[in-house]
C-alpha cells in the first residue's frame, strides 16, 4: 500500500530554489535559440556564433531530457527508460539498501568509527563539567520513579507466581549457594557481617545483665542457695562480656577461625555432598511452599518502592546526592583510568559490532520497506525537491559545453579544405 509523503515547510524553500534554477537553465536554452534565429544564414564571425548557439541548444535539450527522464516522461511521451524513479522506485530502494549495508553499516566500519570517536573520554569530560551530573540525575530520577511506580502489586505477583518461584523450584540451590558461599569466604566478605554481629551481641549482653541472669539462673539446681546462684550468674555474665570483647577486638581469634572453617565446610558440602544438597533442597521447598512467601515479597516490594520513590523525588535528598557523587567519580575515572576507558571502548565496539552483525540487515531493510510504501509520484517529487536544484546545473553546463564544442567544431570545419 502506497502512502503519500507530507512535505515539511522547509521543502517550500527547496522548491523555490528548484524553480529559480529551472528558470535559469531554461532561460539559457531560450537565449541560445534566440541567438540561433538572429544569426541564421550570416557569415563571418556571426557564423561562429550561430554554430555555437546551435550546439548549445542541442546540449541543453539533451541534458534537459536526461534530467527530466529521471522523474517523469519528457513531454508526456512514454519513451523507454524514462520516469526512472517512479517506475523503478522499489528497485532503487533495494539498491540503496544494499549500498548502505555494504558501505556504511558494517561491523568493521562501525567499530572503527566508535574507536575514533573516543566516546568514554568525551563522556567523562562532559559529566565533569559543572551542572551536567546534576542535570543527568535530575532528568533520570523522575523517569526511574515512573518506571518503579508502573510495577504494581498484580504485576509483581504475576512475575513471582509464573516466573521467579517456578524457576527457583526447578533450579538446584545447593551447588549455586555453595559456589556463592565459597566466593564470599575466599574474599573475606563475611568478616564485616561477623564484626557487626559480635559488636551488637557484646552491646546487648553488656546492657542486659538481668536478661542474661534470668536465662542462666533458670538452669540452676533447686537446692543451691540464692547467693551462690547470683555469684555464679555474675561471673558467667562477666566472662561472656569479656569473651565477646576478645572476639570483637581480635581479628585472628579462634572463634573467627571457627566461623571461617564452618562456612568453608558448608560451601564444600553444598557443592559436593549429596546429603547436604538434599537438605538444602528440602529447606528451599519448605520455604517456597509457605503461603506467606509471595505476600511477604509483595509487602517488601511495596515498602522498597515507597522508600525508593520518595528518595528519588527528594531533590535535596541523600540518594540524589550520592547518585551525583558516583556519576562524577565515574566521569573522572573515564578520563584518567586508561584501563577502564579501554575496557568501556572495547565493550562498546564489541556490542556495536555484534548488534550490526545481528540486526544490520533489519535496519537496512527499513530503507527498502519504507520506499515500497511510498507513492511513486510523491516519492519522485520529493526526491526532485531535494536534488533537482543541483541537477539543473547539468542543464546549464550542457548548454555552455555544447556551445563551446559547437564553436570548436565550426572553427575546425573552416580550417579544413
Amino acid at each position: 500500500m502506497s502512502t503519500s509523503l507530507a512535505l515539511p515547510e522547509s521543502d517550500e524553500q527547496r522548491r523555490a530554489a528548484l524553480r529559480r534554477m529551472r528558470f535559469v537553465a531554461t532561460g539559457l536554452l531560450a537565449f541560445a535559440a534566440l541567438v540561433f534565429v538572429l544569426t541564421h544564414g550570416r557569415d563571418g564571425v556571426w557564423g561562429y556564433v550561430n554554430a555555437a548557439s546551435e550546439a548549445a541548444m542541442v546540449g541543453a535539450v539533451a541534458d534537459w531530457f536526461a534530467v527530466t527522464a529521471l522523474f517523469r516522461h519528457p513531454l508526456g511521451l512514454k519513451v523507454p527508460h524514462t520516469a526512472i524513479i517512479p517506475t523503478r522506485k522499489d528497485q532503487l530502494g533495494k539498491s540503496l539498501e544494499e549500498f548502505v549495508g555494504s558501505n556504511f553499516l558494517t561491523p568493521e566500519l562501525v567499530t572503527e568509527r566508535i574507536g575514533q570517536a573516543e566516546i568514554p573520554r568525551r563522556l567523562g569530560e562532559w559529566i565533569e563539567r559543572p551542572g551536567n551530573a546534576e542535570r543527568v540525575v535530575a532528568d533520570a530520577a523522575p523517569a526511574l520513579c515512573r518506571a518503579v511506580e508502573t510495577l504494581d502489586d498484580d504485576e509483581v505477583r504475576h512475575f513471582l507466581d509464573t516466573v521467579l518461584l517456578p524457576r527457583l523450584r526447578r533450579e538446584p540451590i545447593g551447588e549455586l549457594a555453595g559456589h556463592l558461599l565459597e566466593g564470599i569466604v575466599a574474599d573475606g566478605t563475611h568478616h564485616g557481617f561477623v564484626d557487626v554481629c559480635v559488636t551488637e551481641m557484646h552491646v546487648w549482653v553488656s546492657e542486659n545483665k538481668e536478661a542474661v541472669s534470668r536465662i542462666v539462673g533458670a538452669k540452676a539446681p533447686w537446692w543451691s542457695p540464692q547467693w551462690l546462684d547470683d555469684a555464679v550468674v555474675d561471673r558467667i555474665h562477666l566472662e561472656i562480656v569479656k569473651w565477646l570483647a576478645e572476639v570483637r577486638d581480635t581479628p585472628n581469634h579462634n572463634m573467627r577461625k571457627a566461623i571461617d572453617a564452618f562456612l568453608a565446610r558448608a560451601a564444600h558440602d553444598l557443592q559436593h555432598d549429596e546429603r547436604t544438597q538434599e537438605q538444602a533442597e528440602n529447606i528451599k521447598e519448605r520455604f517456597l511452599d509457605h503461603p506467606s512467601v509471595a505476600d511477604s515479597a509483595i509487602a517488601l516490594w511495596g515498602s522498597v518502592r515507597r522508600m525508593l520513590t520518595d528518595a528519588l523525588l527528594d531533590e535535596q535528598g541523600a540518594l540524589r546526592e550520592r547518585m551525583v557523587e558516583h556519576l562524577r567519580a565515574l566521569g573522572d575515572r573515564l578520563q584518567h583510568d586508561e584501563a577502564l576507558r579501554a575496557t568501556v571502548e572495547r565493550r562498546l565496539e564489541s556490542g556495536a559490532a555484534s548488534f550490526v552483525t545481528s540486526y544490520g540487515h533489519e535496519i537496512t531493510t527499513l530503507i527498502s520497506s519504507t520506499v515500497e510504501r511510498w507513492d511513486a509520484q510523491d516519492a519522485s517529487d520529493r526526491i526532485e525537491t531535494f536534488v533537482g536544484r543541483d541537477l539543473q546545473f547539468i542543464r546549464i553546463n550542457g548548454t555552455v559545453v555544447g556551445g563551446l564544442v559547437g564553436l570548436f567544431i565550426h572553427a575546425v570545419s573552416q580550417l579544413l579544405p
